[in-house]
């Protein structure tokens, strides 16, 4: 009797050592969700490897996961390793921890670079013109010969078109859509004319 007593303290003993190590269970999964990766580029690591490559989404949101399975009480810390070549830069949050169950409140942030939309203006007389750029809504005063719509995010679209035509006149655009590359966009050109 005295030596099945002596066992099982033995073995809960082993137990609780085996918990206070981390036990080798490696069955918890590791990840998070992403934002701003619009382009392949971006790899995280854990604990400085497992590398991953995180695929980009057209909304550039998402989710990420490793490969590896981790034991539970072991350390992570998801650094990123690489980002995307449009990205200026790309943030870490709640990335580092104690695995304790499985975890997908790891984040990265990437912020996407972004470019000046610019033009000129020739021939304006009239009040109230007005261009657009999507959501983007600009008021160009008569007599202006420049404007500037808000920055637009590198790789993406842009279309400037009059949503407004000045008093009297008539403005068309020239130039006025593509994809945005690495540098500013400054040849739009809008040019007014009077009505007859």
């Amino acid at each position: 009797m005295k030596s099945s007593y002596l066992r099982a303290g033995t073995a809960l003993a082993c137990a609780l050592a085996l918990s206070a190590c981390g036990g080798s269970d490696g069955d918890l999964v590791l990840g998070g969700s992403f934002s701003g990766v619009t382009k392949p580029g971006l790899v995280l690591q854990n604990n400085g490897g497992s590398d991953l490559a995180v695929a980009p989404t057209p909304s550039g949101s998402g989710s990420f996961f490793f490969s590896q399975l981790m034991e539970t009480d072991s350390d992570y810390n998801v650094t990123v390793k690489s980002i995307p070549s449009n990205a200026e830069k790309c943030e870490m949050f709640r990335n580092t921890g104690k695995v304790a169950f499985n975890i997908s409140t790891v984040a990265v942030a990437c912020t996407i670079k972004t470019h000046a939309l610019t033009g000129t203006v020739s021939g304006l007389t009239g009040s109230n013109l007005v261009l657009v750029n999507g959501a983007d809504r600009v008021a160009v005063a008569a007599g202006a010969t420049t404007f500037a719509m808000s920055r637009v995010n590198e790789d993406a679209n842009y279309g400037v078109a009059v949503l407004t035509q000045p008093d009297n006149q008539t403005c068309t655009v020239a130039n006025a859509s593509g994809m945005m590359g690495a540098n500013d966009v400054t040849n739009v050109a809008v040019s007014c004319v009077n009505r007859p």
